[in-house]
């Protein structure tokens, strides 16, 4: 293992980009970092800092663009296509997770005793943040177990550590947050070796921009039935 890819899908995080990636850059591994960021369509502004960022012409990281707004999983998606990692990482941009748990993450993989890594926000009990939307994550994750055959905590998080070889042999569809679901489904139809590591965790509120909402909850209930039976 040489490299890590870390996957920043970006949609209007103008108030948080540059911290999440000074955070992102500020984390020492034994891997080189290669930094990925894809902007679904901002409007706030965001856009202007991501052209700042390729005008640093920095190496370890590279910037693309979405013509219109797509959702999380086509940025995702854009993200994986063009990543020259060995391990892929995704790493929101709105300061809830906290890269400094990318070491403990990645090392099961390292060590050859993982495929695929969960960042759990459960296994240590409900975290900040989480009060509102805890029924409803585990609910979507005991459905998710129940359909796989997997025995996890928390499928509906962010921090996903999955090796570039496993993630580009998968056809992945999905648009917006039907993602989590369908990388779940499809990891546990290859019988990937899958581990989860508790993480730090800082759920942001919607009067901050937190952008899931019961609608997406609902789709993912489809999400997770289809993806088990019918791709």
């Amino acid at each position: 293992m040489e490299k890590l890819s870390i996957i920043i899908p970006v949609y209007n995080e103008v108030e948080t980009l540059n911290e999440i990636l000074g955070q992102v850059q500020a984390v020492k591994l034994k891997l080189e970092k290669e930094i990925i960021l894809v902007d679904d369509f901002s409007t706030d502004g965001t856009r202007d800092i991501l052209k700042q960022i390729e005008d640093l012409n920095d190496p370890s990281m590279q910037v693309f663009y979405h013509s219109v707004n797509c959702g999380k999983g086509a940025a995702l998606r854009t993200g994986f296509q063009n990543a020259t990692g060995d391990l892929i990482i995704i790493q929101d941009a709105d300061l809830e997770y906290d890269p400094q748990d990318y070491p403990k993450l990645i090392q099961p993989i390292i060590e050859d005793q993982a495929d695929v890594v969960y960042g759990s926000r459960f296994i240590d009990g409900m975290q900040k943040g989480l009060r509102i939307s805890y029924i409803a994550n585990r609910f979507l994750t005991f459905l998710s177990n129940l359909l796989t055959g997997l025995w996890i905590s928390d499928m509906e998080t962010c921090y996903k550590v999955i090796k570039t070889s496993i993630l580009k042999e998968m056809h992945l569809t999905s648009d917006r947050f039907g993602i989590e679901p369908e990388i779940t489904a499809k990891i546990a139809k290859r019988k990937c070796r899958l581990v989860e590591i508790p993480i730090n965790y800082r759920g942001r509120p919607f009067d901050e921009g937190k952008k899931i909402g019961w609608k997406d909850g609902v789709a993912a209930i489809f999400h997770i039935i289809r993806f088990r039976f019918m791709d």
